[in-house]
């Protein structure tokens, strides 16, 4: 079976063919996803992404038959649409402030962390911040909403004409889910949104087959049908949940490193350290941690990656060169503080690449002290091609790491929604924690560091 996965990054748009006989990617189509400044404020393109979707379609279409879509998107994102289906709003970008001007109003009314499991974070990270600001900001274009939909489901929409929610896109850092109750948080009634909120379908829900027009556009079959979707970080979590025995840990690398525990140690999350409580495919809560990794090794090394050798390697952990956090602020472990590199002065640029593959590294394995993750750690997404960081995240944890060898579990994970039967997928090359000294007393000095 071929299924093509529609997969809105933060920084990147892809469509993927997955054969899920092979559990393999097969095909791919990529576009970047850059964000429009016209408009009352920086949104999303979605007609530019919404040709890049249909044209790929078109185009993988005529190489393999496509036999199911689905789909999987950035999370903080959602769509406010009118009766016709059309946008009340463009899309708005969750890194525009805007909706910070309206901070203390909406301190006052939104749910306490107990209550939704979601810090409160800046600019447009919450959801529920940015339907605020915009209810106040524009009044008669939100008056026109008949529903409001998450990413992943107004991109179903657009294919199906069905308008649907799904729990894993309400339940990441949104405060509009109340992950113990499996229902709407305090803020939908208070705002009175609940009425616009469509209805919630499970992610494994087949919401119909493509309409008329996108048949005859693509050439895809009538029947093709389409399943609701799902929070990309989530699908990557979800080929684990079906065949993974806890306790385990997921770290889904993108423009957003996400790590998450599934049976592991008990921890009370701290919201101040971007701990959340994502919800899973299967509708349970997830302890869960965050920082901007992708974003910043794209800052750190203009997106490439540099050769490096075991010389460098050992050079970097004897001086103990590190990178400290955060290169991006406002988020992650260490919100606040100012990135600074330490016992840094004439590294090549090889040795430059191991103490940031360490950074990040280093930066993960907080995250997933932070929510308590034990078991076997599994990377997707880009940094399972990183060897340097998966050698430290397995030294640092005292856990063995293990490197995806698909190129996004993303793709994988929203794929097995059309999926009926078990899967087993290919686990990929298992690292385990480093017995020279020189990696633990590494890490041993920057957590030294930080702390004073």
């Amino acid at each position: 079976m071929i299924v093509a996965v529609i997969d809105i990054g933060k920084t990147n748009a892809k469509v993927a063919l997955v054969d899920l006989d092979r559990m393999a990617e097969v095909a791919l189509r990529r576009t970047a996803n850059a964000v429009a400044t016209d408009g009352p404020y920086p949104h999303h393109d979605v007609e530019a992404l919404w040709a890049f979707i249909l044209d790929s379609l078109a185009d993988l279409n005529r190489e393999r038959r496509i036999d199911a879509i689905s789909i999987t998107t950035h999370g903080a994102t959602g769509a406010l649409v009118d009766h016709s289906g059309e946008l009340a709003l463009p899309v708005l970008d969750y890194e525009f402030d805007g909706p910070d001007q309206l901070a203390a109003d909406y301190e006052a009314v939104r749910p306490p962390f107990a209550e939704t499991g979601t810090p409160r974070l800046p600019a447009g990270l919450n959801i529920g911040a940015q339907l605020f600001w915009q209810q106040k900001r524009f009044p008669a274009e939100f008056a026109r909403a008949a529903a409001i939909l998450m990413y992943p489901q107004y991109w179903a929409l657009r294919l199906t004409g069905v308008a649907a929610n799904e729990v894993t896109s309400l339940g990441c850092h949104t405060d509009l889910w109340n992950p113990w109750k499996a229902d709407y948080s305090s803020l939908v009634d208070q705002m009175g949104w609940r009425r616009l909120m469509a209805p919630v379908r499970p992610a494994r829900d087949r919401l119909g087959p493509i309409l008329p027009a996108i048949a005859q556009q693509t050439g895809l079959d009538p029947a093709t049908p389409v399943f609701c979707g799902l929070h990309d970080s989530n699908a990557s979590l979800l080929p684990h949940l079906l065949s993974d025995v806890p306790p385990f840990s997921v770290v889904s690398t993108g423009t957003w490193v996400v790590s998450m525990a599934v049976g592991g140690r008990k921890a009370e999350l701290d919201p101040a350290r971007d701990t959340l409580v994502n919800v899973n495919a299967l509708g349970d809560p997830v302890p869960s941690a965050r920082f901007m990794g992708g974003r910043e090794f794209s800052l750190l090394t203009d997106g490439r990656p540099v050769d490096w050798n075991e010389g460098d390697v050992a050079a970097v952990l004897a001086q103990k060169a590190s990178l400290l956090p955060s290169t991006q602020q406002g988020s992650g472990p260490f919100p606040h503080r100012a990135a600074q590199w330490r016992n840094a002065e004439a590294l090549s640029p090889g040795q430059r690449f191991v103490a940031v593959s360490f950074y990040l590294a280093l930066m993960t394995a907080t995250c997933l002290e932070l929510i308590g993750g034990d078991g076997p750690t599994t990377v997707e997404g880009p940094f399972a091609q990183n060897r340097l960081f998966i050698r430290m995240l397995a030294a640092v944890t005292g856990r063995a790491v293990i490197a995806s060898e698909t190129s996004t579990g993303t793709s994988i994970g929203a794929a097995l929604l059309a999926s009926d039967g078990a899967t087993v997928m290919s686990k990929g090359e298992r690292t385990e924690p480093a017995a020279d000294p020189a990696w633990h007393d590494y890490a041993r000095s920057w957590q030294q560091a930080i702390e004073t």
